[in-house]
């Protein structure tokens, strides 16, 4: 009788809790729900703005609607062969930077100028052996159309980094579009504001099995004093496909100068290849300052090269603040670059590479201010391009290698500054929406002997270098592994829609030139028409 009961009392047990369970999870849902989509305070502001008038209405957003489907509509796929071909290639600016990039340049609604090309796609950008990559391996996919190892660039996947024996072997070299137009009679150039010889530009003309062997005295450390391996820079100067580019321009001085023999050289081979590069030929010209790039009869020099810092380019509100700057801005380069290309007296055209490459050492450092004036200096840049060339001749590509741990985050007011604070509901301290994943700014936004929050307001001055709050600590914030947008304006511009992997822009802009293996995509489908 006793275990009758007592096993009534344990049914009645678990249907009483069974019901409290169920209640809890009703207001649990509740619960959670408000924490997804709490009313967070914005610091320093009051009532939310509409950044265009009409918003409020059915008729703005439906009328928008509609006219979004009229240009769709209107839209003629440009089967034009591509004469020329620019690409676009914005370090580290992925999605969110992109996003950000916009309430910084004006408001939410704004178009970088690239957005408002007509056709759009994903690219994947993990590389052979890792999920995220690096600038290396990511070059060799977007330039040469295949995928290779993190921190190789121009090899495939059987040289794994700082296999100097394998680097050594050509059968593991691959080529860039660079040079499949160049074969084809047309001109190529590169133009970066970082070092000539760093990673993306690097992938336009070189074969490394370490990014960072830019000058022959980096070799050494890990293949010995007779290595017999030739560096970045002397690739860009004698290589097969560096001695051949028009045009050159960047900074990264340094790698080029032996440092006994000369300021601030980092070779240890006793050699001056600047020097080298302008007595290979009377019409190789070199520019080192804004002013002598500014004043240069472009119509004389066969070839140009343009290194305007010892080492990578300063951030453009770092150069504008700086009233002894005499470096070019990426805008004034592209401007340049273009009108000395448009000068070549072959006429069978260009292909063109144009990194911005500081957005990403912006958000290396978690300095979101440099990052996002980076994008809008190389957004200013596509526009410009764009402006120079007609889209039925020129095709131009914009793209990143690879995005980064920045977030945008925290629910801020339509029409706020970018980088207001908010206030958060369980500590009561300010918060940045815009943050990183990882990166050395971790110290200064917690407090590891209190085990709490710092406030930001304490940290963040409104300046160009601050730092933003990272939540892991590392010594430099990483990349991330997202796929990244490719937008593009031009003969076969529609073919770049969709979700691809990186390695297919360039056999994608290949075909739209007729160059490297597009030209025999071009000839059977010519052959296929004809029948």
């Amino acid at each position: 009788m006793h275990r009758f009961w007592a096993q009534q009392v344990f049914i009645v047990g678990i249907l009483i809790f069974s019901l409290e369970s169920s209640l809890c999870d009703s207001q649990q849902d509740v619960d959670e729900d408000r924490l997804m989509h709490p009313k967070f305070i914005e610091v320093g502001t009051s009532e939310r703005i509409l950044q265009r008038a009409g918003e409020d209405t059915n008729e703005f957003w439906l009328n928008q609607g509609k006219e979004f489907i009229r240009q769709q509509q209107t839209r003629k796929p440009n089967t034009n062969k591509a004469k020329n071909i620019i690409m676009f290639l914005g370090d580290g600016m992925g999605l969110t930077t992109l996003v950000a990039a916009r309430s910084y340049i004006e408001a939410e609604h704004t178009k970088l100028s690239f957005e408002e090309f007509p056709y759009t796609g994903l690219s994947k950008t993990y590389c052979v052996d890792k999920i995220v990559p690096d600038s290396a391996t990511t070059a060799t996919a977007y330039l040469c159309g295949v995928k290779g190892n993190y921190g190789t660039i121009g090899v495939n996947a059987q040289v794994l980094r700082d296999d100097c024996q394998a680097m050594n072997q050509t059968e593991h070299h691959v080529f860039s579009i660079a040079k499949w137009a160049m074969d084809a009679g047309k001109s190529a150039g590169l133009v970066t504001t970082t070092r000539v010889t760093h990673a993306s530009p690097a992938g336009v003309y070189a074969h490394t099995a370490d990014r960072h062997w830019e000058a022959d005295s980096d070799i050494e450390e890990y293949c010995g004093k007779d290595h017999g391996l030739p560096d970045l820079a002397h690739q860009l100067v004698h290589g097969g496909v560096g001695s051949q580019l028009k045009l050159m321009m960047g900074g990264g001085k340094s790698n080029f100068l032996d440092g006994k023999l000369y300021e601030n050289g980092l070779r240890s081979d006793g050699r001056n290849l600047i020097e080298e590069y302008l007595q290979k030929s009377p019409g190789n010209t070199l520019v080192e300052t804004l002013e002598e790039l500014e004043n240069l009869d472009l119509s004389k020099p066969q070839r140009l090269m343009g290194i305007f810092h010892d080492d990578h380019l300063d951030y453009h509100l770092d150069a504008v603040a700086n009233p002894l700057n005499t470096q070019p801005t990426l805008e004034q380069m592209t401007k340049k670059a273009i009108e000395f290309m448009q000068q070549q007296r072959e006429d069978n055209g260009y292909f063109l590479f144009i990194e911005g490459g500081k957005i990403d050492m912006g958000h290396h450092a978690t300095k979101a201010r440099l990052a996002l004036d980076e994008t809008k200096e190389f957004s200013q840049a596509v526009a410009l391009a764009r402006a120079m060339t007609s889209e039925e001749d020129t095709l131009i590509v914009v793209t990143s290698d690879h995005s980064h741990t920045f977030s945008v985050a925290g629910y801020q007011d339509r029409g706020s500054d970018i980088f207001s604070l908010r206030t958060s509901d369980i500590d009561g301290l300010p918060y940045s929406p815009l943050s990183y994943a990882n990166g050395v700014s971790y110290s200064k936004y917690f407090d590891v002997a209190k085990s709490k929050r710092v406030d930001p307001s304490l940290v963040l001055r409104n300046e160009a270098h601050d730092v933003f709050p990272a939540t892991v600590p590392l010594a430099d914030e990483t990349h991330g592994g997202e796929d990244v947008g490719v937008f593009a304006s031009g003969p076969w511009a529609h073919l770049f829609t969709g979700v691809y992997e990186q390695n297919a822009i360039p056999h994608m802009m290949a075909y739209a030139a007729c160059i490297g293996d597009g030209l025999k995509v071009c000839d059977i489908l010519s052959e296929h028409e004809s029948a």
